[in-house]
């Protein structure tokens, strides 16, 4: 298993994407807002106190990463259709695929308390006739 965490400037806050790749190339991430611009060794030191508590996405399956093609051009012309892809890295595509299924569960859980009330509503209203019809 390989883990790599990456900290960049994501404005207004520094955001760290830790992603894990297991022996079959399956990739998984985990993001962290770490506000204000961490030191080494307070990235250190989060790293050893809160890793192990992290959510990461499900896993992407994948292939191992390719070695680089040996003519200039051609990955010059790759990088030029990467950049047409939208979203870049894999441990981005895993943050998506994770936020994704988090809002579909949302959505469900959603409908149904929706329909669940719907459905209250509805049977108050009938108790609610059935009372005007016998005159109380």
């Amino acid at each position: 298993m390989r883990i790599a965490l990456t900290v960049f400037f994501e404005s207004p806050f520094w955001v760290g994407v830790a992603e894990r790749t297991d022996d079959l190339g399956q990739l998984s991430a985990a993001r962290h807002v770490f506000g204000p611009e961490p030191s080494e060794p307070e990235v250190h030191a989060w790293l050893l106190r809160s890793f192990s508590g992290l959510t990461f996405s499900p896993a992407q399956p994948g292939g191992l990463v390719k070695p680089p093609a040996a003519n200039p051009k051609r990955r010059q012309r790759e990088a030029a259709r990467a950049i047409d892809r939208g979203i870049g890295t894999r441990a981005q595509q895993a943050l998506q695929a994770g936020r994704e299924a988090a809002k579909e569960e949302r959505r469900i859980q959603t409908r149904a308390q929706r329909e669940a009330e719907a459905r209250r509503q509805y049977l108050l209203k009938r108790e609610r006739q059935k009372q005007r019809h016998r005159g109380h």
